[in-house]
């Protein structure tokens, strides 16, 4: 199948993306690479050719304010699908030129006010907009989704007590006294340890401040900490209202790390934007690292038919991997994975207007070939 995609972003997902794409056996793609930076285009084309074992169209774009630029409007008049691995903030943007050119839209980001604005923006759309189908918003809710359908077939009910959606992108050493390595965006790490999560308790949607609910949790004999953070859950709150007594999703991290967070906010109190200063300590204290992992874990819990309480539960551990002739980091892995599935979905289906997490077939999703090829399958 020939496809012509362009990605937004030429960072490590975009290049995780491009690669993937570039590499597989059933799509024969032409790849539009678009950043702001020229450099950033250069770097991650060379990247891409010199890991592909096969040769790639690739071209570079550069991503002006000037959304009338002729080489945009040539790159996007061509392309089926837009991949939008920028910062969330640019979410919007990227979803109204899919529009304008009659694209198909995928996008990353655990923003829900954007979320909520492409939603408005893709009325009347005769493409789809898939959104937040990366790792988490993504293949965790689909994950989770799955999971209740087999709850709900197999012990015969339909309402349960709870759903919890739990991921950790985690460096392999930490050390003291944060207990922590960055191995993904440090301002999306601050985001999401101060906006509040969304939550299900006694069937009843609402917000509830990060951080707020630190537990211990062990997986696969492994102990994690675990706490509210925002935009993971995606829809599930809405999709699952009525039939899930409580709803959550948490960030897993080493343990000791969220009490050292906790101690550093103490500092900032009086600060008037939290997300920056947060970041700012971060990056004075932590170091970024390339030896990571990603660790994922979903469970639904209830009484089957006979009153007998039951747990449906399912757990991956994502190392780096080889794609083609390079080392990807399980966080760009386990990220563009999902994002490249969705394409190859819509480029087979019929798919139109907003697809939120909820809407996706989880079971043609979650044994696709793109993220059988970095989860294992299910």
């Amino acid at each position: 199948m020939k496809a012509n995609i362009f990605i937004a972003g030429a960072g490590g997902i975009g290049q995780a993306a491009a690669l993937i794409l570039a590499e597989s056996e059933f799509l024969n793609v032409t790849l539009y690479l678009g950043d702001i930076s020229t450099t950033a285009i250069q770097n991650s084309t060379a990247f891409i050719q010199h890991g592909a074992t096969k040769p790639v169209s690739i071209h570079g774009v550069v991503m002006t304010d000037d959304d009338t630029d002729p080489t945009l409007v040539s790159a996007l008049e061509s392309c089926q699908i837009i991949l939008d691995c920028l910062p969330g903030s640019q979410a919007p943007r990227l979803a109204r030129l899919a529009k304008k050119f009659g694209c198909h839209y995928a996008n990353l980001t655990e923003y829900v006010a954007e979320t909520q604005e492409i939603q408005k923006i893709a009325e009347g759309a005769d493409t789809a907009f898939v959104l937040q189908t990366g790792l988490a918003p993504g293949f965790i809710n689909i994950l989770a989704c799955q999971l209740y359908k087999e709850f709900s077939r197999d012990f015969g009910v339909e309402i349960v007590d709870e759903m919890a959606m739990k991921v950790g992108a985690l460096s392999m050493h930490a050390p003291s006294p944060h207990f922590y390595a960055f191995t993904w965006s440090p301002i999306g790490v601050a985001t999401e340890y101060l906006k509040d999560a969304e939550v299900v308790v006694d069937f009843q949607k609402q917000l509830v401040p990060a951080l707020s609910r630190c537990e211990e949790i062990v997986i696969d004999g492994e102990v994690y900490e675990d706490n509210f953070t925002s935009g993971g859950a995606a829809d599930l709150p809405d999709a699952f209202a009525g039939k899930v007594k409580n709803l959550h999703y948490k960030t897993l991290r080493h343990p000791k790390h969220y009490a050292w967070v906790e101690s550093t906010l103490q500092t900032l109190q009086h600060e008037a934007n939290k997300i920056q200063s947060l970041e700012k300590i971060m990056l004075d204290q932590i170091a970024s690292v390339e030896d990571d992992f990603v660790i994922v874990y979903a469970a639904v819990q209830g009484k089957d038919s006979q009153g007998r309480l039951r747990r449906k539960e399912k757990a991956y551990k994502i190392l780096p991997s080889k794609v083609g002739n390079q080392m990807l980091r399980a966080i760009q892995t386990t990220t563009a994975a999902p994002l490249c599935e969705m394409a190859y979905m819509m480029l087979q289906g019929n798919m139109k207007g907003v697809v939120l997490q909820s809407q996706i077939d989880s079971e043609i999703f979650l044994n696709g070939p793109f993220v059988k090829s970095i989860y294992g399958g299910y």
